[in-house]
């Protein structure tokens, strides 16, 4: 067993941790009885996040674990997969942190993108004997997190792991499914994450950045990582992560939805309607790379020649998420994170209001793309796709904060804001 290992397990004895550590089955394992002291509205999964609250209060059961930013999510990744990120060095040290609360705000964060893929991205610099969780925690969190949560988790990424981290996991390896161990990836420098998520889409601590900095500058030159790819100038025919004012601008036309969202919609409402989960599932990333290569190429795409739907439903979800101003613009993200402060008699109204104050082409796309959300939760008896499920998977591809990652206290009133739009459309677009 390596010094590190024994030193960062913490302040108890190492033959007792090694002990816990032993390699047998969690049946097998002695543990102590629970001692949370959480109420038990505190501890239900529909009482942790209020959704018509736009920011947690002081006094909410959860603003102490939110307000350190530990938790966030980042949209969809490359794969169109929604990212939920944990950040390791924003953990306070043990005593000023309940980490049983802490594992409640991470199921509740979870819970709300479960039934989808999604990935989840571990920033481990920073987890020190101060602040690192015990053992025992690792084992409610194991409990905690049945089949559901591991059913769909399609790719956990850690970040900058040290030996510690890899060899708990192999300790831990026995109570490892095979099936979820193939699911942990390594990632030694921040420049590999590009091939999983965008680097601006994450706010990723200082801390870690600056790490990953002298992790880079301790390298001989032949042995440097790639650096992030930069971002080269629009192609001529470049349609993702173009503005929309200047798609409309292009367009021969005059359409004002883009050509994508046309060809996806189009393909969707004659091919998707039925398709148990459709928006829930990820695609071949390599099938989506060409897609929107083919795209910003100005090829014609033709969605019906190939094999899989949810490619369709991936490249919509892309399209709006790499807008370099979201469908519903940063304009109006405190009117809608604050939308639960307007009374229900007056929702509509007021929706309508700020929907018309958008751009004209934003308020064209915005009422195509819901019309066509109204079809999919008008078949939602087969599709499973409810107002309440497709908010879930829209609202952050609709609006997010001009840092990208949004903390849970937004996540919550932007996907209540996008169910009403949903629940209220023919109203608001009349």
């Amino acid at each position: 067993m390596s010094a590190e290992l024994l030193v960062e397990l913490g302040e108890d004895p190492p033959t007792a941790q090694l002990g816990q550590l032993k390699l047998a089955t969690i049946e097998d394992q002695q543990w102590p009885n629970d001692e949370s002291t959480l109420s038990k509205s505190e501890t239900d999964v529909s009482q942790r996040f209020d959704a018509d609250s736009p920011h947690l209060p002081w006094d909410h059961p959860f603003y102490d674990i939110a307000r350190h930013q530990i938790i966030e999510v980042a949209g969809d990744d490359n794969f169109g997969r929604k990212v939920i990120v944990f950040n390791a060095c924003r953990m306070p040290p043990q005593h000023q942190l309940d980490h049983h609360k802490l594992l409640m705000y991470l199921k509740g964060t979870l819970d709300q993108y479960v039934e989808s893929d999604y990935t989840l991205i571990y920033f481990h610099h920073g987890l020190t004997s101060e602040n690192k969780p015990s053992l025992s925690w690792l084992r409610d969190a194991y409990r905690e997190f049945d089949r559901k949560y591991k059913k769909n988790i399609k790719a956990l990424y850690i970040v900058h792991p040290t030996m510690f981290i890899k060899t708990l996991l192999i300790l831990f390896k026995p109570i490892i499914s095979f099936k979820f161990g193939r699911k942990i990836n390594y990632v030694s420098y921040l420049s590999e994450l590009e091939a999983v998520v965008k680097s601006e889409q994450l706010i990723t601590p200082a801390r870690v950045r600056e790490y990953d900095n002298k992790l880079r500058a301790s390298l001989k030159p032949s042995a440097q990582p790639p650096p992030s790819p930069l971002h080269s100038p629009p192609l001529p025919n470049q349609v993702f992560g173009v503005p929309l004012a200047l798609l409309s601008q292009r367009n021969p036309d005059g359409d004002q939805v883009p050509l994508v969202m046309r060809d996806t919609i189009s393909f969707l409402s004659a091919q998707g309607l039925e398709i148990e989960g459709i928006f829930r599932r990820s695609a071949n990333v390599t099938l989506v790379r060409d897609v929107q290569l083919r795209y910003n190429s100005g090829e014609a795409v033709n969605f019906t020649e190939m094999e899989d739907i949810h490619l369709a439903a991936v490249i919509l979800k892309t399209f709006l998420r790499e807008l370099p101003e979201p469908l519903l613009t940063f304009q109006l993200y405190n009117d809608v994170v604050n939308f639960s402060s307007v009374s229900s008699d007056n929702q509509a109204a007021s929706m309508k209001m700020l929907v018309e104050s958008l751009p004209e082409e934003n308020t064209t796309s915005l009422r195509y793309l819901i019309t066509f959300l109204a079809q999919v939760s008008a078949n939602s008896e087969v599709n499973k796709m409810t107002n309440s499920n497709l908010a879930v998977v829209f609202g952050p591809n609709l609006l997010w904060g001009r840092d990208n990652a949004m903390s849970l206290s937004a996540i919550g009133p932007i996907n209540n804001f996008t169910r009403i739009l949903l629940d209220q459309q023919h109203l608001v677009f009349t």
